[in-house]
């Protein structure tokens, strides 16, 4: 069975997608649907094979598309999931599947009700480096998780309808929702905006979990360099994941701290163990090439979904409460900043 796809969004992201499904087997890419008329042009030369069209709806409306991807702007996913749905469609969603946990609830009461797919396309699940990672920690030989930090940061893109936590967070939160398996039971979430006070392209997230974990994050549009770190502290090792150092991106280090028994103490410093540091293979492959594959195996019947909606559903209800949480600090700042100033001109 050949599943006809249809891409919406050919701007940042979409030429991936499409390149992806193109080399993807048991699929053919009908169209593209683009609302800018000089793209239109251009794909109508580069890609004769694909339909493009100017509208959504022309796209969504084909018989002969099976499912839609979905490649624009945040605020329009909801809208273009749900009429791609409406027309018995199955639909994967580029990150964060939706502006809102309400809206993606909706999505997955309309693709359940039709027996359709839906996906969000959280890339990184398919990296490499994060399936050794997952591997690592549920083989336990990091020892029990104990604290994730990461760092996400780069000089831009700057993202026209949303803020830099709803744009960077998605990737490590949909990580984390697959290595820690315990509930939030607190939040905490400031940053800075330099163009906009309200609207932040500085974030610093912190999650405590029930299990005693805690996982801290530095999301940044202004660096002026870009990082992309990822450590794991456990028990037993330590993990860190570079995945901008292609030679080694995942590092484990023998290393930790070692308490005595309470009552066998004798003083408050700990003893640390200073081991060994390896560097275990990692896949090469395209983590977009295995979203495609997975996309399409899923339709096909042939595997479980590991980014389905519920999944989406639950890092949208964190950012969600991460956003509550910025909001009200801003907020604080913003007053106690005015009353500064305001003491320092009386």
């Amino acid at each position: 069975m050949t599943i006809g796809i249809g891409v919406i969004g050919y701007g940042y992201w979409g030429p991936n997608l499409v390149r992806n499904f193109m080399s993807t087997a048991h699929v053919r890419v009908v169209g593209i649907a683009e609302r800018r008329a000089d793209v239109r042009a251009s794909l109508a030369q580069s890609a004769p094979a694909i339909s493009v069209f100017e509208s959504e709806e022309e796209l969504i409306a084909r018989d002969d598309i099976d499912a839609v991807v979905i490649a624009t702007p945040v605020s329009t996913h909801y809208p273009l999931a749900k009429a791609a749905l409406a027309k018995g469609k199955h639909v994967l969603v580029e990150k964060p599947l939706a502006s809102s946990s309400a809206e993606v609830e909706d999505l997955i009461a309309h693709a359940e009700k039709g027996g359709r797919v839906l996906m969000v396309d959280h890339t990184f699940l398919f990296t490499g480096a994060v399936q050794t990672m997952t591997q690592l920690v549920r083989r336990g030989e990091l020892g029990d998780v104990c604290y994730i930090d990461s760092t996400r940061v780069n000089l831009g893109l700057f993202q026209p309808d949303v803020n830099c936590l709803w744009d960077l967070a998605p990737h490590d939160l949909s990580i984390i929702d697959q290595l820690i398996g315990s509930d939030i039971v607190s939040i905490n979430a400031t940053g800075y905006g330099h163009i906009d006070p309200m609207r932040p392209d500085m974030v610093f997230l912190t999650l405590h979990y029930a299990n005693k974990q805690v996982a801290h994050f530095n999301l940044s549009w202004m660096s002026p360099v870009k990082v992309r770190r990822f450590t794991v502290g456990g028990t037993k090792k330590m993990l860190v994941w570079d995945d901008l150092d292609q030679d080694q991106k995942i590092k484990i280090y023998d290393h930790g701290i070692e308490f005595q028994q309470e009552d066998q103490r004798t003083t408050i410093l700990p003893e640390y163990r200073i081991g060994d540091i390896y560097s275990p293979l990692v896949s090469r492959k395209e983590a977009l090439k295995g979203v495609a594959e997975h996309f399409i195996q899923v339709i096909r019947g042939e595997a479980q979904s590991t980014m389905d909606g519920q999944r989406g559903l639950r890092v949208v209800r964190i950012l969600e409460a991460a956003q509550t949480e910025l909001d009200r600090n801003l907020q604080i700042v913003a007053r106690k900043r005015q009353a500064v100033l305001q003491g320092a001109t009386n």
